[in-house]
């Protein structure tokens, strides 16, 4: 896994809520495109879902 994605699960545990791209790019300093892009790629893999609309959450 890649570090940025690390990185955003790792804010996604912190915030321990579901979260947008937005949020997570606050807490981590990346742009929010490219966090939209790496939850893309993290929903594809089954390690992140969307309980709602633009909020994305860990699969437990």
């Amino acid at each position: 896994m890649s570090d940025t994605k690390k990185l955003v699960l790792d804010a996604m545990n912190k915030l321990g809520k579901p979260v947008r791209p937005l949020d997570i790019a606050k807490e981590t300093g990346l742009d929010s495109k490219e966090v939209s892009k790496i939850i893309q790629e993290l929903k594809k893999e089954g390690l992140v879902y969307s309980p709602k609309r633009c909020f994305y959450a860990i699969k437990k």
